[in-house]
């Protein structure tokens, strides 16, 4: 499937009708690989996989049937009709074949099919609605018949799916459908029981047959039928009317039936059958569900709702390996790969997709990230498959999204946040730290042409100016602001955002570095960061007890009443707090652990907090416009 168009279902609105009005719709391009769909709850994955369920079908014995609830609701009221449009490419000589009269030409004259699946309100309190599903892009094309559904039915893996129940036998199990459209089953169900021939039956039915014959003629199923007769019916007789019974196997001896008796389990190599948990009962599930893919004749569609399921992070990204190994290349006897559409909640598969692979879906907007389409160039996407791992993976499912250069930052910054009314957890906002390379190759996955994602993105950054007077040192390679021009230091902050635009907006520090801006502000996070890095040049020796921990604060907040006593500048003590950072090694993350812990005892206003952190914080909470 290359292409699905949605209009007034569920999340996805109407289509824009005039230049300047709102396209609320979906389009949605695929590739012919994998597909993973990944974002927060409630932001459209499951629709996009439902559209395609009511589209086409599914091959599993599941109904779905179209309610009052899958019409869009918007502004206006509820949705009278919604509108379901897939769309197949690039399909091959035999595929063409199948669908002759029901493919669309294009003016390129390429063929392509297209199936359209409509809905209609038509009393909306019993709950009837009026359904068709025909070809054309505008539903006007035949009917699709029973023989193009059957080809075109994807097959589907619902969420927290009981993967123990679907492998067990019973009519219609899921097992037996699989079974049933295996290759091998095909001549299974001819009977080549001979009750007076020689040659064992050789097949599935012929093999239930002589059962039934075996179990009729059995010495004890004989003289239980002997004796109902005997001693029973022959007293019921009236006249003539003789009653006989004959105990046999309830069945009709047929393929399906047989295939209804198998069922599916897990063996330890002993051969001795154990209850296994649903983890590996769910990758048996899918293992069943790919064998009968990999022997479909035409492309088949697979989706999958939260593979993660029970799975354990290893087993996740081994399935995630097997399904894009369906889908790279051609497989066994030159069948057509496997198009895979997924979607997840998991940060393990993500990071352990290609990127290009993935589709931001975001309240009711779907971004793919494919090649062209992001500002990520070929060596970021190069960059990103070896260094994006689980951590920071969980930027797909953030509201809003704070890029950070250090573990100090990662840790300090959601406590300041918080400490100041603006908590991340309550707003949906994740730190990543993209260490001090790579930022801006992060920030672009957020960044393209068109369509912006509504998903702010800060950007937060040490400006690396040292204040006069810095030894050299503390000072390094970098440049002192007091020899520098303002020009020269708007270029400076000008290079460090240059990489801005869309959602993404890059905070630069007033002076230095977070922990230098920290102590510069006010003389009462001056105060904290001082206890904080007094503490933490303890903790690399032994972890401070409570006593220990008193004594510490206490030194550290007489030093710092008599700085203010001898009347030291800002600068002039922020760089007393600073100088065991720099010079004597002392650590940025401990610090930044003992700052978080005492912010809980200290009141704070903005005023105390450097101006670029309450713009970042306010940014990220949508208190200030992008």
């Amino acid at each position: 499937m290359a292409h699905l168009r949605v209009e007034n279902f569920r999340v996805f609105g109407a289509a824009a009708q005039s230049e300047g009005e709102t396209d609320a719709s979906l389009n949605l391009s695929f590739t012919a690989g994998t597909n993973v769909l990944v974002g927060e709850n409630d932001s459209g994955k499951t629709a996009i996989i439902d559209a395609i369920r009511l589209c086409l079908q599914t091959a599993a014995t599941d109904y779905y049937r179209v309610s009052q609830d899958d019409f869009h609701l918007g502004k206006d009221g509820r949705a009278e009709t919604f509108t379901i449009v897939c769309g197949f490419t690039a399909l091959s000589t035999e595929e063409q074949a199948v669908f002759l009269e029901l493919l669309t030409h294009d003016r390129n004259g390429a063929a392509w099919l297209c199936v359209t699946f409509k809905a209609q309100r038509m009393d909306p309190v019993r709950n009837r609605v009026s359904v068709t599903t025909r070809t054309g892009p505008d539903g006007s094309g035949p009917t699709l018949d029973g023989a193009a559904r059957e080809l075109l039915r994807a097959t589907y893996l619902r969420p927290l799916r009981d993967a123990e129940a679907e492998l067990r036998s019973g009519r219609g199990s899921r097992l037996s459908q699989i079974l049933a459209g295996y290759p091998a089953m095909k001549d299974q169900g001819i009977d080549d029981y001979d009750p007076d021939g020689d040659d064992p039956p050789s097949t599935l039915v012929g093999i239930l047959r002589r059962a039934e014959h075996d179990i009729r003629c059995n010495d004890a199923v004989s003289d239980v039928s002997q004796d109902i007769n005997s001693a029973y019916l022959q007293r019921f007789a009236i006249g003539d009317d003789v009653l006989r019974a004959k105990i046999s196997v309830a069945t009709d001896a047929t393929l399906a039936r047989a295939l209804e008796r198998l069922e599916l389990n897990l063996f330890a190599e002993s051969d001795e059958w154990t209850r296994r948990g649903l983890g590996y009962n769910n990758a048996l599930f899918m293992a069943a569900e790919l064998l009968l893919l990999g022997k479909s004749e035409l492309a088949p569609l697979l989706l999958i709702e939260e593979p993660e399921a029970h799975l354990h992070p290893q087993l996740q990204t081994r399935i995630m390996d097997l399904l894009r190994e369906k889908t790279e290349g051609p497989q066994e006897g030159g069948r057509a790969p496997v198009q895979v559409i997924l979607t997840t909640h998991s940060p393990n598969l993500a990071s352990s997709t290609p990127v290009e692979c993935l589709t931001l879906v975001v309240r009711g907007r779907t971004f793919p990230l494919r090649r062209d389409i992001t500002r990520l160039s070929r060596g970021d996407y190069a960059f990103l498959t070896r260094f994006l791992d689980v951590t920071k993976a969980n930027m797909f499912f953030a509201r809003g999204l704070a890029m950070v250069e250090g573990d100090a930052e990662a840790i300090f910054l959601p406590a300041l946040a918080a400490a100041l009314g603006m908590p991340f957890n309550e707003h949906g906002v994740s730190v990543v730290n993209v260490g001090h390379v790579g930022l801006f190759r992060y920030s672009r996955v957020f960044q393209r042409s068109g369509e912006q994602i509504p998903v702010p993105v800060a950007c937060i950054r040490d400006r690396d100016l040292v204040p006069p007077g810095t030894s050299e040192e503390m000072r390094g390679a970098l440049k002192c602001w007091g020899e520098m021009t303002e020009q020269e230091i708007a270029a400076h902050v000008a290079d460090l955002t240059s990489d801005d635009g869309g959602p993404v907006k890059t905070f630069v520090s007033n002076w230095w570095t977070l922990e230098y801006d920290l102590a510069v502000t006010s003389w009462t996070m001056a105060r904290l960061m001082h206890r904080a890095i007094k503490l933490a040049s303890v903790a690399e020796r032994s972890w401070p007890d409570v006593a220990k921990t008193d004594q510490v604060i206490a030194r550290a907040d007489k030093e710092v009443d008599e700085w203010e006593g001898q009347d030291l500048t800002p600068k002039q003590a922020a760089l007393k707090i600073y100088k065991p950072l720099k010079r004597d090694g002392v650590s940025k993350s401990i610090t930044a652990q003992f700052a978080a812990q005492l912010l809980a005892s200290t009141s704070l206003t903005e005023s105390d907090v450097p101006l670029y952190l309450v713009d970042a914080f306010k940014y990220l909470c949508g208190e200030v416009a992008p």
